[in-house]
């Protein structure tokens, strides 16, 4: 069976098509810039062969025709007919409380995903758009929603409520519903595999580390505690989000500074994190230049990044009475060696070992990093969110073609 995987963004739509008899991803693709004035940028690779450059992309329609044009392309498509998609799955951000698992999507599941907008609105509307495209674009196949959100409501009330009148809770949604499930799900499955584990009985601490951080405490396989809360603005310092800040700070930028409200939730979504401190960039590789360079801004926002990680994960292994292992993954925890040094630096007290060498050697690669000693085991591995999704979709795939 082959199945495709869709994340549509606000301004983008990311593209694999899976073939799930080995799960290997037979074509893959990105439209950026879908909708500027200035023409949007697309890339494709596929098993015969790669192309880039711009295309005219206006909305996410025309985004999935780029997608369909490369994938059933004469020289470089991966499908001789668009038929042979057997299903679509559907990166979904918010899922709130009605979703705790993947959906078939029919028309009542779009308009409950339409319903949370209110709850992500940077991100449930595109995702939307691309499910409506998708569908018209392959409308004889199952469409499936995977939700960022599910793997996380098995968090339990004292950590998923906040210390608000309780009828916001039971009127509005107002709860942490954590996000990156998806990722946070793949990897702790796949570390209790690498150290023969039951999942049932795992515990861990696994960090999502990317341009946007999480990080989720596991116990007996399920999500117990995640950083993200209502919005995924909560928790960890990111690549441009503030992460925890004190709640009183948007009124005292508004009253103090006469910034409207509006523009206080771009300041904390778009303006902060590594990119607001440094005043340099988002990007960890671009900062470590900097701050070997002396520059003292772009330093102090990798040292407060590490720092927060940190301490995070102590609290999750308080939280968890312990666990056996803390997981780096996304593109920071996957790739960026001097920062998992800071973050396990200290914690040796913990029962936390960091083996220098193997450190060095993990670069974008799955492997153990802790010292033999190390009470608990600390792995790099990298996370797969659509392949995933494409295993979240098959049991839809395959029921329709029984």
């Amino acid at each position: 069976m082959k199945i495709l995987v869709i994340n549509s963004g606000s301004s983008s739509l990311k593209f694999q098509l899976f073939d799930m008899a080995d799960g290997r991803a037979l074509a893959r693709g990105l439209v950026e810039r879908i909708g500027e004035v200035s023409g949007a940028r697309a890339k494709y690779a596929g098993p015969r062969g790669e192309s880039a450059g711009e295309v005219q992309a206006p909305d996410h329609s025309a985004a999935l025709a780029y997608m369909a044009g490369r994938l059933a392309d004469r020289n470089l498509g991966a499908v001789a007919s668009l038929d042979e998609v057997d299903a679509v799955g559907h990166r979904v951000v918010h899922g709130g409380e009605k979703f705790v698992h993947a959906a078939p999507i029919d028309d009542a599941v779009e308009s409950a995903i339409e319903s949370l907008c209110p709850l992500a609105p940077l991100h449930n509307p595109p995702n939307l758009a691309g499910i409506r495209a998708a569908r018209r674009y392959f409308p004889g196949v199952p469409h499936v929603a995977v939700f960022d959100t599910a793997f996380h409501q098995t968090m339990p009330p004292h950590a998923s409520l906040y210390a608000l009148p309780y009828e916001l809770y039971e009127k509005h949604g107002v709860r942490r519903y954590g996000f990156h499930g998806t990722s946070h799900l793949y990897v702790a499955r796949l570390a209790a595999e690498r150290l023969g584990r039951e999942f049932g009985a795992f515990n861990a601490v696994t960090c999502h580390l990317g341009n946007g951080c999480s990080i989720a405490a596991v116990r007996g396989g399920r999500s117990v505690d995640t950083s993200m809360g209502l919005t995924p603005l909560e928790g960890l310092m990111m690549g441009t989000r503030s992460g925890d800040i004190d709640p009183a700070l948007p009124f005292f930028l508004h009253r103090a500074a006469g910034i409207p409200f509006d523009k206080v939730e771009s300041l904390l979504n778009k303006q902060s994190g590594l990119l607001g401190v440094s005043g340099v960039s988002n990007d960890c590789r671009t900062l470590w230049e900097a701050a070997d360079g002396g520059h003292v801004r772009a330093r102090l926002a990798l040292e407060m990044f590490a720092y927060r990680v940190k301490k995070y994960i102590g609290a999750y292994l308080a939280a968890l009475n312990g666990a056996e292992a803390v997981v780096f993954t996304g593109g920071i925890g996957e790739r960026d060696i001097l920062i998992r040094r800071m973050v396990c630096s200290g914690l040796e007290w913990l029962g936390i070992r960091l083996d220098e060498a193997q450190n060095n050697a993990t670069f974008g690669r799955e492997g153990v990093i802790s010292a033999p000693d190390s009470r608990v085991r600390l792995m790099v591995i990298p996370t797969n969110e659509e392949l995933k999704i494409a295993n979240e979709t098959l049991p839809f795939a395959r029921k329709a073609a029984s």
